[in-house]
């Protein structure tokens, strides 16, 4: 998908509703990992995956970084999850 020349981004638009602490969930589960093994892997005790995961504290772009790398994914997958990447021009439907 190429970027707008205007801008330099490309466009986004909803895909589903999803909060970034269900994001986390989401991926750390689909990984097989409780929130005991993904602290252990970013040095954060249980409780702090529990109140990220549960929205009691804000995962913000430093918190994404760090889950991200130990989840091997983008930090905009947990930051962003309800965005997709827009077409720029829709498809002709037949």
């Amino acid at each position: 998908m190429a970027a707008t020349k205007k801008t330099g981004y490309r466009r986004a638009r909803p895909l589903v509703k999803l909060t970034p602490g269900q994001a986390l969930r989401m991926v750390r589960e689909l990984q097989g990992l409780t929130q005991v093994a993904l602290g252990a892997l970013v040095g954060w005790p249980q409780a702090q995956i529990s109140a990220l995961e549960n929205e009691r504290e804000t995962l913000g772009h430093e918190r994404a970084a760090k889950l991200a790398r130990a989840l091997h994914v983008h930090p905009a997958v947990l930051l962003f999850p309800s965005w997709e990447e827009e077409d720029e021009k829709p498809a002709k439907r037949a």
